[in-house]
């Protein structure tokens, strides 16, 4: 499993190759949507609009189901929401000289790929034979239908590992 939490960027032909090479290494590639609240499959953002099989695009919502208003969606183009706004993360801190460690909140898709990432581990751990096409399938099946990804994610809902 590789994760992607950047988005935005311009085509890359290198990058589309590496990301197909994963796929024949059967490897899914979990991709942040971006952050711009347009919509992918009118103006492609990558490298979740790469068109490689293991590529799975995330679109963040909110802890009431809505699509977050900067999200990134596509009918065609983004997979799935996940858990994007007031996420808690470690950071890196100076105190007294030293860098430890702490926690701040943040927001966007690249906070709502890791969930995604993480619900494709606890498959594989639940499904060890599980190739990389069988977790996406699982994970995209197994889909909360959620009101605002209607029309907005190939799915229309959000992630649910307990559908598994």
């Amino acid at each position: 499993v590789s994760q992607s939490r950047y988005g935005g960027g311009g085509f890359s032909q290198a990058l589309m190759d590496a990301i197909t090479r994963a796929n024949a290494a059967d490897l899914l590639f979990i991709a942040a949507a971006g952050n711009s609240g347009t919509n992918n499959d009118v103006t492609a953002s990558y490298p979740s609009n790469y068109d490689v099989p293991n590529v799975i695009a995330v679109a963040a919502v909110a802890s009431n189901g809505t699509l977050a208003s900067f999200s990134q969606y596509g009918a065609t183009s983004v997979d799935i929401g996940a858990p994007g706004v007031a996420i808690w993360s470690t950071v890196p801190k100076s105190s007294k000289g030293k860098v430890v460690a702490s926690y701040a909140s943040y927001n966007g898709t690249s906070m709502a790929t890791p969930h995604v990432t993480g619900a494709a581990a606890l498959y594989k751990s639940l499904n060890p034979s599980a190739t990389a096409a069988q977790i996406k399938a699982a994970i995209l099946n197994a889909a909360t239908p959620t009101a605002s990804l209607s029309g907005k994610t190939v799915t229309g809902g959000r992630l649910n590992v307990s559908g598994f």
